[in-house]
């Protein structure tokens, strides 16, 4: 692009904007807050909810807020739980959304899955002997 052509481009945005004619940048979507609690009885627990389930909209934006307190035993790298999504029909990881969650609160920007059904939420880390017993329903939406 020439300067002329430049210059002709910064002068008619800004004619445009004095004019209110710009259109103002895109939003930014906010992202869906889910906090979680790893506990010590190798549960996930969601405050207000007897058996946790996380419904979510194909492709938005996620932010994970997780506490995490230690069962039992833990891995050597100091992982005390962990959140590995699963597509419930296969058994397929998701990509992305392999965690491992140390002692204390720790938060995870990640994105739904693009595509709607049903998938499973297990934990990673043989955190005790309740271990098995450590996983929640996993919802997406279109």
């Amino acid at each position: 692009m020439s300067k002329r052509t430049t210059i002709r481009w910064m002068v008619l945005r800004m004619v445009l904007g004095a004019c209110g004619l710009l259109l103002p940048p895109p939003a930014v979507a906010q992202a869906h807050v889910i906090e979680i609690l790893a506990d010590k009885d190798s549960r996930y627990k969601i405050a207000g909810e007897r058996q946790p389930e996380i419904t979510v909209k194909a492709g938005e934006p996620v932010l994970l807020r997780v506490t995490a307190r230690k069962a039992k035993s833990w891995n050597r790298d100091g992982s005390v739980h962990g959140f590995t999504l699963l597509r419930a029909q296969d058994r397929a990881k998701v990509p992305g959304w392999d965690l491992l969650f140390k002692p204390g609160s720790q938060e995870f920007e990640l994105t739904a899955p693009a595509e709607p059904g049903e998938y499973v939420v297990v934990c990673t880390v043989v955190c005790s002997e309740e271990h098995e017993g450590m996983h929640m329903k996993f919802t997406v939406v279109p």
